[in-house]
């Protein structure tokens, strides 16, 4: 058999290349990560402004949870054709629009004055943004073989946590440090600063990101030989994979995959735009306070993401590394609602949850492309996180309806948490451990 193709020297290519993974990740993954933290600032700082814009608008907290909740609806509309997209035009031109058009949208936030202003702006906010996600899920899959991705994704997925991190004290020193500054209010300043860190980013994707390994000019030849020989030897590994639009997206698994990110996110987005009213119905007033104390959750939701995505990969096991943390954040979900009025308590169960929601999600995404490829896989991933972002809009309206109707989102919590049990089991019933773990 020939030595370019026998699987021995294919494997010791790929373990002892870590120069070029490492080269690679320092070229690709901070500013994509960069990217994703400016994304998810953007769609989560609604949370933060929440504290003053609802009593300023005189909007209920039912009107807010379902303006917040309707940029998922823009958000999945958009998904599958925008990823579809980016497979024809390339990313780094897709991802550069996609970031800009978010970016000047969310800044437009702050001359909302109605319901319905805020309802269709938040609309078009999702419909700007769909496929980022996906598109760069995807993106990746170009860059690394299979067996890196949980790491990989982890990385870039630091992201999302660091937003809340960062992000929590920045929007409340801006709320109340620019309040009323120039006749703006603290939101509105909130909606107008953050907005300029994306519109930055995508015009600098125009130079940082190049299209493909092929087109990177900080590779030499040799390097790119070698990185194609590892992702021929992982595409021979998923022999069985499929290829054409239609194995994506009429696929169940991809399908279920979906339903077990959408109970992912519902214990996410929970998190993420609902606790800095957690924190301040605990007793919290100063807005500065409530954003340090919601990066606490945001820095544990990195250990895991780090943690469990390095673990899955060193042992080449996706399942149970998913379907654990979705029990153990259903618990930790499930026992915030008996201490909602302690503060440390609040703060430490919701801290768990963070790690554990947030831990599995590097390990979830490097599910499908363990069987789909090319434009499936593009497909699949666009439609698993269409799917699953209606956990956005679900999430918000029913948390703030529950508010409304009882006081507190209690039952909405108790709903988040049977459904990351039942996923827990669907992960193991539905995806054996030789097509997903390797």
């Amino acid at each position: 058999m020939n030595s370019t193709t026998s699987n021995p020297p294919l494997l010791q290519t790929g373990e002892t290349n870590r120069d070029l993974y490492t080269k690679i990740t320092w070229r690709l993954i901070p500013f994509l990560c960069f990217c994703y933290l400016a994304a998810y600032l953007d769609r989560i700082n609604v949370g933060f402004a929440k504290l003053q814009m609802v009593e300023d608008l005189q909007f209920s907290v039912t009107a807010y949870g379902l303006g917040a909740g309707l940029f998922f609806v823009g958000y999945i509309i958009f998904e599958v054709p925008s990823n579809l997209i980016l497979e024809k035009v390339g990313a780094r031109m897709w991802i550069a629009r996609i970031m800009i058009t978010w970016g000047i949208l969310s800044g437009l936030t702050m001359f909302v004055t109605t319901p319905t202003q805020f309802y269709v702006l938040r609309f078009i906010l999702g419909a700007a943004e769909a496929g980022f996600l996906p598109g760069v899920l995807y993106y990746l899959t170009t860059w690394y073989p299979t067996y890196r991705r949980g790491k990989i994704i982890a990385l870039f997925m630091i992201g999302l946590p660091l937003s809340s991190v960062i992000g929590g004290p920045i929007s409340g020193w801006i709320m109340n440090h620019f309040d009323q500054l120039h006749g703006l209010r603290g939101w509105q300043w909130l909606f107008l600063l953050e907005s300029i860190p994306s519109v930055l980013l995508g015009i600098l994707t125009f130079w940082a990101l190049p299209d493909n390994h092929h087109k990177a000019k900080w590779l030499n030849n040799e390097e790119r030989a070698l990185l194609q020989r590892d992702l021929d030897h992982d595409n021979a590994e998923g022999k069985h994979s499929k290829h054409s639009f239609k194995d994506g997206f009429f696929n169940i698994k991809v399908w279920m995959l979906g339903s077990i990110d959408f109970s992912i996110l519902l214990g996410a987005y929970a998190i993420g735009f609902w606790m800095p009213s957690f924190i301040r119905n605990a007793g919290v007033a100063d807005t500065f306070d409530i954003g340090l104390l919601t990066a606490i959750p945001s820095i544990a939701g990195v250990i895991g993401m780090l943690a469990i995505g390095a673990s899955s990969d060193h042992y080449r096991e996706r399942r149970w590394h998913l379907s654990i943390p979705l029990t153990v954040g259903a618990i930790a979900l499930t026992c915030s609602t008996f201490v909602s009025s302690n503060l440390i308590l609040t703060v430490v169960t919701f801290t768990v949850a963070s790690c554990a929601l947030l831990g599995a999600v590097p390990v979830f995404f490097s599910l499908p492309a363990t069987f789909l490829k090319g434009t499936a896989a593009a497909t699949g991933f666009a439609l698993a996180c269409s799917i699953a972002n209606i956990a956005g809009l679900v999430s918000n309206s029913l948390i703030g309806w529950a508010t409304d109707l009882t006081g507190t989102a209690h039952a909405a919590l108790w709903f988040f948490a049977v459904c990351l049990l039942l996923n827990a089991v669907l992960v193991l019933a539905a995806f054996p451990a030789k097509l997903v773990n390797r």
